[in-house]
């Protein structure tokens, strides 16, 4: 049977139709996972997902990442709680790939949405294909070879841990080639990489504010709003998301399995 794809935005985002992903068959996971590789961000609606059968479906895509950091829902290590902590405690509203300070960041990542408010709460995603491909050939070409610092020292630090788990100057291609598609993206966010190798902070901030704008440009993104069930799939490796939090102290549970990835290339 042939899965119905919708394009969302015009620079990435499909929803999926007509898919219970507690039921998946192999042929419907290869359509998917085509689709994963044009679009980026996949919208699968209304799924009633257990903890196990979330874990199950992240399987499919290959080893599950444990976070070193944030903490895990009670019995599920695969799975991280996304709740609202208010404003001044988000760890999200901050464009970021998740995990870019590892050595191997994660491949991809799944949110379901558990509880959400009455209104706001949205996720932003940009497609970091896009923005390379937008600028300059003359940028193109100074920025082949470069290398940035990924740090996860604030994310501990935010997190209640910095005597705990932290890593520091995990170096990666500022422009990173999909293992898949063999596409350039930028690989760079404000909330982990910190410098540029063999610069200082100060060499380093003009350029890497210049790419962070970049790369997340209005005509690079897809705003998500969600409904409760949905589950909500993107690549790590072509995709930053930023985590709106305009819905004051209102109750927002979500659970997100990670896929490992690989060595930024």
């Amino acid at each position: 049977m042939s899965l119905e794809t919708k394009p969302l935005s015009g620079s990435l985002g499909a929803e999926i139709l007509g898919v219970d992903l507690a039921r998946l068959e192999g042929p419907e996971f290869g359509q998917i996972r085509e689709a994963f590789l044009e679009h980026h961000v996949l919208v699968f609606r209304d799924q009633k997902l257990t903890p196990e059968q979330q874990i199950e479906f992240g399987r499919l895509w290959g080893e599950l990442f444990i976070h070193p950091i944030v903490p895990h829902l009670p019995g599920y290590p695969e799975i991280v709680p996304i709740v609202n902590s208010g404003k001044r405690r988000s760890l999200t509203e901050i464009w970021h790939s998740d995990v870019s300070f590892s050595a191997k960041p994660p491949m991809a990542s799944g949110l379901l949405a558990v509880t959400l408010p009455s209104y706001g709460g949205d996720t932003i995603f940009a497609n970091q294909h896009k923005a390379y491909d937008l600028l300059s050939e003359g940028m193109k070409t100074m920025l082949d070879g470069l290398r940035a610092i990924h740090s996860g020292t604030g994310l501990a630090s935010a997190s209640g841990k910095r005597d705990a788990w932290k890593e520091h100057g995990q170096d990666h291609p500022v422009v990173r080639t999909h293992p898949e598609t063999g596409r350039k993206a930028l690989y760079v966010s404000p909330a982990f990489t910190v410098a540029l190798e063999d610069m200082t902070l100060e060499e380093s901030r003009p350029l890497l504010g210049y790419l962070n704008e970049a790369g997340h440009a209005p005509d690079v993104c897809y705003r998500h709003r969600w409904q409760t069930g949905d589950l909500v799939l993107w690549d790590n490796r072509s995709v930053q998301h930023y985590a709106v939090h305009d819905h004051g102290k209102a109750e927002r549970t979500m659970h997100r399995i990670t896929i490992m990835g690989d060595t930024p290339r």
